[in-house]
């Protein structure tokens, strides 16, 4: 069975028929066969055939209209699916599933598998240009149902609706825990804000954040500090920071661009987190199945690195350019208070008392401005919104240890064994229900809120993630529909090919940047990519010198290039659902966000290719590509950087428009509303 990040599956349900000569013991009995209702050529499809119990295992065959057998092998009784078939042709279908006195015949429609691409390319188009990401986000998934529904437009409404948005989150226990994190620390914050932990956080601050250098570059710390899970990074540090960044007049789009580029990078390459555990099961499993087909001279090499995935995971992270890079460019603009493109407009026009965000744009939650002041007179401590933010780090971290240990085997165990075997999301839910309780418990044992205005404050701020949590089903969604379609798959076959060995890793990181964006995934393009370019870094010659010769370093790359590729893609792409995270924790409109941040992100890229992944390949030490790719990415600031900021020790105020000083007449509090 695949996983849900393998291979795609299209099976839309359409019964064909019961053939004439399917019999057992004289009886005629129904033999049903679902196939997709269209295929698109060079992408896997499956066809699923369920065989009475009165049946005993029965040959098979399928074959092409040109009579080419594509698979064979024996149908069980029960459901049987035979897996993996493609088709390059029209002129080949329709297929026939046959075997003893049986013959099935499968017509679904053909399609281009360029096709495949398309659903996702329009979503991220139409949110850009149009910015309405809601629409955006369905009107692909509706294009990709309507391809898998042979271009049958009311079946491609009711499949979007039923199989990718209700599938999208209903499917994957693991997605509702997301959702409910999203929702509880949302309330969470309601009631911090309502009982003035939140001003109170501002007002401790306030000595240290005294410039928007130190606002900023005590965020980037933050995004350290909490490195062991992305999406505990991302909604933590952007709600924890929003209060004291409106104050400093920081854009929202700037604290959104520091949350996205700190979370996933961090967690990429720290060596206790819950994606170290995800990335060495893969690189196992593919050096394992690389191994299987290797010279003899590799496969001892290849099997040791399987047997100790970690050591190679350690030995790839010099070679994970765009993170590291990524996480210092973060830095440099913290410190330089230099910025291009439209971050520096947005960054003037909250400097200039414009609005910390875009007049006009529409903030996808703000769990603070949906709940009422604090209580008149109510003192503001700091540690009503500190307290309840340890417990849910405390409680996140302990749950991640405590599942675990449950799934090690053994006693000889590493603690990065233990992280990578426990379960994050419901570790990360059951955070997010400490800190609620902590909040509340608080506000009310200190009698500042009474137990009903407590609850008040806590739906409120569950109510301003509603728009959110849409647009994260939605991008989940997309994803159901780009994993059904191939697009994944399409990418990794078209981009790749024959090509000098020394220029896998960065073609590796162009592969994995397109299915990565293309998909809004980086994990999932990891489980595509890993088990393809592995075993052909190996075939290409890679695997020879495994334990430290030349080549290895090209192997290190091409790791380390899917893992960087997958998360540059991931940091781009609007539909993916870490961007969504970092635009709903920060409370930044979406779209404006993905805009000033893809300039600084492609950037990083360019470099990473330019100055890492090429030149390691022909030997030289990733160390010196890391120092080269620093100055690179100074120089480019310095040169086309300008000043967005206040110029270092001036005075700073409150924002206008948010609670610590009236808006102007006209304007909402927190910005201007839509």
């Amino acid at each position: 069975m695949r996983s849900r990040l393998g291979r795609p599956l299209l099976l839309v349900l359409a019964v064909l028929g019961t053939p004439d000569g399917a019999t057992a013991q004289g009886v005629q009995l129904p033999l049903d066969v679902e196939s997709p209702a269209a295929v698109l050529g060079g992408n896997p499809f499956d066809i699923s055939v369920m065989v009475p119990a009165e049946l005993s295992s029965t040959p098979f065959g399928v074959t092409t209209a040109t009579g080419a057998e594509l698979v064979s092998g024996t149908l069980e009784p029960g459901e049987n699916t035979i897996s993996d078939l493609i088709i390059r042709s029209p002129d080949e279908l329709p297929l026939t599933v046959s075997g003893p006195g049986l013959s099935f015949p499968v017509d679904p429609r053909f399609l281009p598998g360029w096709l495949s691409i398309v659903p996702p390319l329009l979503a991220i188009l139409f949110a850009l240009i149009f910015r309405e990401v809601v629409v955006s986000l369905f009107a692909g998934i509706w294009l990709g149902a309507l391809f898998m529904a042979g271009l049958n437009p009311l079946t491609a409404t009711l499949r979007s609706l039923d199989r990718f948005i209700l599938g999208g989150l209903a499917n994957d226990p693991d997605r509702i825990a997301i959702a409910m994190f999203s929702l509880l620390l949302g309330g969470m914050v309601g009631v911090m804000t309502r009982s003035g932990g939140t001003n109170g956080i501002v007002e401790a601050l306030s000595p240290y954040s005294t410039s928007q250098r130190r606002g900023q570059v005590m965020t980037w710390l933050a995004g350290i500090v909490i490195f062991f899970d992305d999406y505990a990074n991302t909604l933590i540090v952007g709600n924890t920071m929003r209060p004291v960044t409106d104050r400093l007049r920081i854009s929202r789009e700037k604290l959104a661009y520091i949350v996205d580029s700190t979370a996933a990078p961090m967690a990429a390459i720290a060596l206790v987190s819950t994606w170290v555990g995800f990335e060495i099961s893969l690189i196992a499993t593919a050096l394992e199945g690389a191994a299987a087909n290797a010279d003899p001279s590799a496969q001892a090499n290849l099997l040791e690195g399987a047997r100790n995935p970690f050591n190679v995971f350690l030995h790839s992270i010099p070679y994970l350019f765009y993170p590291i890079l990524a996480l210092c460019f973060v830095l440099m603009v913290a410190l330089t208070q230099r910025d291009f493109g439209p971050m520096l407009a947005a960054e003037r026009r909250a400097t200039r008392g414009q609005g910390v965000m875009r007049p006009g744009s529409t903030p996808i939650a703000d769990p603070a401005a949906a709940v009422p002041e604090p209580p008149a007179g109510a003192p503001h401590r700091w540690y009503n919104a500190v307290l309840p933010i340890v417990a849910v780090v405390i409680a996140a971290l302990a749950g991640i240890v405590f599942t675990g240990l449950a799934g090690v085997e053994g006693t000889d165990f590493a603690v990065w064994d233990v992280v990578g075997a426990g379960d994050p999301f419901r570790s990360l839910l059951w955070a997010s229900f400490a800190g609620c309780f902590v909040a509340i418990g608080l506000a009310v044992a200190m009698r500042i809120l009474s137990v009903h205005q407590a609850m008040e404050a806590w739906l409120g701020g569950l109510r301003s993630m509603l728009l959110a949590i849409v647009i994260l089903v939605l991008a989940w969604g997309l994803g159901g529909v780009t994993e059904a379609l191939g697009t994944g798959t399409y990418l990794a076959d078209l981009l790749s090919g024959a090509l000098p060995l020394p220029m896998l890793p960065v073609l590796v990181f162009l592969v994995a940047a397109a299915t990565s964006f293309a998909t809004g995934t980086s994990w999932g393009t990891m489980a595509i990519l890993f088990p393809v370019v592995i075993p052909l870094a190996v075939a290409m010659g890679a695997g020879i010198g495994f334990d430290g010769g030349e080549n290895y370093t090209i192997l290190l790359g091409s790791i380390s290039s899917i893992m960087a590729g997958s998360l540059f893609g991931d940091h781009c792409s609007p539909i993916s659902d870490t961007t969504v995270l970092s635009s709903m924790a920060s409370s930044c409109d979406h779209i404006d966000h993905v805009r000033t941040q893809l300039p600084y992100a492609v950037l990083v890229a360019v470099v990473s290719m330019l100055v890492g992944d090429i030149p390691t390949a022909y030997g030289i030490s990733p160390w010196i590509s890391i120092g080269t790719g620093l100055l690179v990415l100074y120089f480019v600031l310095w040169l086309f950087g300008r000043r967005g900021g206040m110029p270092a020790g001036a005075p700073v105020g409150p924002e206008p428009g948010t609670r610590e000083q009236p808006a102007p007449a006209g304007q909402a509090a927190y910005g201007p509303s839509s």
